[in-house]
């Protein structure tokens, strides 16, 4: 029994990094830079279809597939920025909002057209399939491998945001974009290259996610309600906040559908709704 549920707990957590991947881009964007991305999601399908082309198509390795994931959905996060996005960074969310989900369908009603609306199957290498055994509890050698990644980007991004001098003015600049100027910030600039990780990090996660959840063009709209859960639970603009909720998040879901089958997926959004009626500013949120 024991052993059943260390292997629960270790599954959710594996999968609350894997919605940590996906959200943790969309905390930076909403959080810092008050933009409304719905459209965030959109960026990790773009990532995903492009690890399935270079995988099945050209047969490229799995690990070189995920850079040119995260390098394709910055790309096209850039290209929005520069063409949609900045002539609404001071608009009403409505307006953000409107213009993002827009973006949603269109980027759904093309992965269609170009892919068709089957899941698209993926092969791992062999060293990242199977399981070890550890004091009798079995550990998926993928779910190991996500855990890690998961840390290592938590780390990387709490260094650079909080630790250095972009960092530094990127809070500048959402606090104040005048007095940013005057330092000699480049505002724009700085915006561009924010979003551009935030969704090149979306890019990745959705190359990730593809043994796990499968890839299909309802993917944007999908994982959405949970990046979105990720975002609120832990706060806006908190990377500790995203990764905390993201694995509470996570383990009481499989937990739920493993104890509890009868709610099914409904947990998850009973333990949202709970920690936003203890904390409705999220985790570790200010505002």
């Amino acid at each position: 029994m024991l052993a059943s549920l260390v292997g629960v707990v270790f599954d959710g957590f594996a999968y609350g990094m894997l919605l940590f991947v996906l959200s943790v881009g969309l905390s930076v964007t909403l959080g810092m830079m008050n933009f409304v991305n719905l459209a965030h999601c959109s960026f990790a399908m773009l990532g995903g279809y492009v690890a399935v082309t270079l995988m099945n198509a050209l047969g490229w390795p799995f690990f070189a597939t995920l850079p040119v994931a995260f390098i394709a959905a910055a790309a096209a996060s850039v290209v929005l920025e520069r063409a949609l996005y900045r002539r609404l960074y001071r608009a009403s969310d409505l307006d953000q909002c409107l213009l993002t989900i827009g973006i949603v369908f269109v980027s759904i009603a093309s992965a269609a057209y170009v892919y068709g609306t089957i899941q698209q199957p993926v092969q791992m290498p062999s060293y990242l399939r199977g399981s070890v055994v550890f004091l009798g509890v079995n550990f998926a050698v993928y779910r190991l491998f996500l855990v890690g990644t998961a840390l290592a980007i938590t780390f990387a991004l709490v260094a650079s945001l909080e630790y250095t001098r972009f960092g530094a003015q990127v809070r500048a600049a959402v606090d104040d974009q005048r007095m940013a100027r005057g330092l000699g910030i480049n505002v724009q600039w700085t915006f561009a290259i924010t979003f551009a990780l935030g969704s090149g990090l979306a890019g990745l996660g959705g190359a990730l996610a593809i043994e796990m959840v499968g890839l299909d063009p309802g993917f944007a709209f999908s994982f959405l309600i949970y990046v979105l859960i990720v975002v609120s639970v832990g706060g806006l603009g908190s990377i500790g906040g995203s990764f905390a909720a993201a694995s509470l998040l996570g383990i009481s879901d499989v937990a739920g559908k493993y104890y509890v089958p009868q709610l099914g997926a409904f947990l998850i959004y009973l333990v949202m709704v709970g920690l936003l009626m203890w904390r409705p500013a999220g985790l570790f949120g200010k505002r």
